[in-house]
């Protein structure tokens, strides 16, 4: 019997006898076991940490299970929940703690999102995942159309979505302030990890304390080495998705959600090249290149107009539009958001903060509109909470970033990366023996079918193959 409803029945049987206010047991302030979330977290070190204390709250939820496939990333969360028992498999734990579980946080590498998310589902357990949603798009689309099939709320860790920023941009440009919005440029100072690199080539000692083929999970077979954790696995290709995969989810979302974006048509883009020798590239896909261009364009919707989005990574910037004088900032130090439209163009940095049309100097003149979807309170921490209390009115709650809406704006983000790794992918024709590149290429898709249609080779990125066995079935 699951513990809500064998507690629910207790619960009926003793008012039979009596009716005592749960204040009178407990004391001011005390919220019964009945009301708390059950959390399960897999992944407790650094942005695992983060979810952990804010989901529970102060004590107002509890974190009933832990996991991690490395000891020593745990240890502050074992201190902080030391009841909770601890695993390193995270099918273990939800075979084991599955009446224990209400809830779960994904804070994992994101070649491990997809399967853990998606075990979590398949028991109808509430999931938080961190951003971005998947490692491939194959594995984005699987999770939105899980988080449906079973009735389970769920929540991406984009908490920008959740921003007063966001939804201030949202109304601004729906309303018309820009006019027709037809390019948005987006950029990061990403990646500050080493990318652009191959992998390396030492065999470094396991740490005891670190279960490797765990932690490689779906991922290909390959000796320890320290450079991958705790965070440099972000720019390997087997392991991150790169620059755009870890900002995107926060940049892109911006203008996502305020151009009402669904799928893509197309994308190409240029990139930072690697040389073997004197005109001889090296077309190894062992990390993400150092800095990217990636071109995205979307079809008219919703009496939008087409638009295309620019990407821009490793210190690669969009022009300075003429509007900026000579000592306003593009942006902020870390990237910027910025939309062209036929009536004026408007300029953000991450998350949309500081939302500015320009010139600068009209923004004391224009008449702004409120904004149409609720504000949330307390930023990061509202976002996380705003999910828990989700969990508890169940599923049909509103959360800013469910898998409804994340699903797709991950699958654009990826597709982005989609275009990076088949830039330099060689293919030989077997008739004339020429090398065709496709970043010479606009790579056309098929959003409803997961498919390029104009480059077969590039459909390699949509869906990769796990090693092992791993369950990924709806």
């Amino acid at each position: 019997m699951k513990r809500r409803k064998f507690i629910g029945q207790l619960s009926a049987s003793a008012a039979a006898f009596t009716i005592v206010p749960r204040h009178v047991l407990g004391g001011p302030g005390y919220i019964p076991p009945s009301d708390k979330l059950q959390i399960a977290a897999i992944g407790c070190g650094g942005k695992g940490s983060v979810n952990i204390r804010l989901s529970h709250n102060n004590g107002s939820d509890q974190i009933v299970a832990l996991c991690d496939v490395d000891d020593r990333m745990a240890v502050e969360a074992r201190k902080a929940c030391p009841s909770a028992p601890y695993y390193r498999d995270y099918r273990e734990m939800l075979e084991k703690e599955d009446n224990n579980i209400d809830a779960v946080l994904v804070s994992t590498p994101d070649h491990m999102h997809g399967v853990q998310a998606l075990a979590a589902i398949k028991r109808k357990k509430h999931v938080y995942c961190e951003k971005p949603l998947t490692h491939d798009i194959y594995e984005a689309r699987i999770l939105t159309e899980a988080a449906e099939k079973y009735q389970v709320v769920t929540q991406m860790g984009n908490q920008g979505s959740s921003g007063d920023s966001t939804r201030y941009i949202e109304s601004w440009i729906q309303d018309g302030l820009l006019g027709d919005v037809h390019k948005v440029h987006v950029w990061t100072n990403r990646p500050v990890w080493p990318q652009g690199i191959p992998f390396p080539i030492e065999k470094n000692a396991i740490p005891k304390e670190v279960d490797w083929d765990l932690w490689l999970g779906t991922a290909p077979s390959r000796d320890f080495n320290n450079l991958y954790i705790p965070a440099n696995w972000r720019g390997w290709v087997d392991f991150g998705t790169g620059a755009l995969g870890d900002m995107g989810c926060h940049f892109i979302d911006v203008p996502f959600r305020a151009l009402k974006l669904k799928y893509p048509v197309s994308a190409y883009c240029s990139a930072s090249a690697k040389w073997s020798g004197f005109f001889e590239i090296d077309n190894s896909m062992d990390s993400y290149p150092a800095a990217t261009k990636i071109h995205i364009k979307f079809p008219a919707r919703e009496g939008m107009v087409p638009v295309e989005m620019i990407w821009y990574d490793g210190g690669i910037q969009p022009d300075r539009p003429p509007e900026l004088k000579p000592d306003e900032p593009l942006g902020e130090w870390d990237g910027g958001i910025l939309f062209e439209g036929s009536q004026g163009k408007m300029i953000a940095g991450l998350f949309g903060t500081n939302p500015t049309i320009l010139p600068t100097s009209k923004m004391k003149y224009i008449n702004k509109p409120e904004p149409s979807k609720p504000l949330v309170e307390n930023g990061e921490e509202g976002h996380q909470q705003q999910w828990v209390r989700a969990c508890k009115e169940g599923y049909g709650a509103y959360t800013s970033s469910g898998f409804k809406d994340s699903g797709p704006l991950t699958e654009t983000v990826l597709m982005g990366n989609l275009a990076v790794l088949s830039y330099n992918y060689a293919v030989k024709d077997g008739t004339t023996g020429s090398i065709d590149y496709p970043g010479r290429k606009e790579l056309l898709w098929d959003g409803k079918q997961m498919k390029i249609t104009n480059f077969e080779s590039a459909n390699n990125f949509v869906k990769r193959m796990y090693r092992g066995k791993w369950d990924f079935e709806l």
